[in-house]
């Protein structure tokens, strides 16, 4: 019988799942992780970390490591190594598979705005707000750099990458966050405007219930859309499903 090789592109919650849920059957496992996050917590199986070099270099590591699936569990906003997976699941023949969180739903209450990337989120700010709470990770911060009459809360897992806003404050945590914690840290800071990208999940979404709670607009940077063609699967229960029917 043929090995089954399965590369996981992780860095998320559901990626670090489906590991967990291969463990004991007859895959083998390797996550990729881009190394962006410092201290990324233990994974099951092998790891690697860094870039392939694009769609070529990671087309050649498939073939060199005798990958037989492809799971893209990367950030709903990694749209980059998306396409790369894309384009070297095509070339190698190697089965492909996103794996991606449902995005947040509006409810009731919110007053949320929708920005097709930082920039435009930006420029919505000034209209909306003035002490803003920037939860849109560590990069592209320069989009707001352009505002020196706001001042930013800025939350990120890893120091962020420069430049920053003029007026600014830096909190570096990690998910989950409570909804008491989320209240508390609004009032504390008087925040009046809340920017996010729609990553999904449970372990970032209670900034959402207490924005809600206090009448707070917020701007949801919209995720970019996974390449045409490739299957999706909302959780790692169903990637698992989609790996166990490629190889029964």
């Amino acid at each position: 019988m043929n090995e089954r090789h399965v590369l996981i592109l992780g860095g998320t919650t559901e990626a670090r799942h489906l590991a967990e849920a291969l463990t004991g059957t007859p895959w083998r496992v390797t996550t990729s992780l881009a190394g962006r996050v410092a201290a990324p917590r233990a994974l099951p199986g092998a790891v690697r970390v860094g870039g392939f070099g694009g769609a070529e270099g990671l087309a050649a590591w498939l073939r060199a490591h005798r990958v037989t699936a492809l799971v893209d569990a990367t950030h709903p906003f990694a749209a980059t190594m998306s396409f790369h997976a894309a384009e070297a699941a095509a070339a190698t023949g190697v089965p492909l598979l996103a794996l991606r969180r449902p995005g947040w739903t509006r409810l009731p209450g919110d007053d949320w705005h929708d920005a097709a990337s930082l920039d435009e989120a930006a420029s919505l700010l000034p209209g909306l707000g003035s002490r803003v709470f920037l939860t849109t990770g560590r990069t592209g911060l320069a989009a707001f750099t352009g505002h020196p009459g706001l001042w930013f809360l800025v939350r990120a897992v890893d120091p962020p990458e420069p430049p920053l806003p003029a007026r600014s404050e830096v909190l570096l945590d990690r998910g989950p966050f409570t909804l008491e914690g989320e209240r508390a840290l609004l009032a504390r800071h008087r925040v009046d405007v809340l920017v996010t990208k729609d990553s999904g999940g449970t372990a970032t979404a209670p900034k959402l219930t207490a924005a809600r709670e206090a009448a707070l607009p917020v701007i949801v940077v919209r995720r970019p859309p996974v390449p045409d063609g490739v299957p999706q699967a909302a959780t790692s229960a169903a990637a698992l499903a989609w790996l166990t029917a490629l190889a029964p």
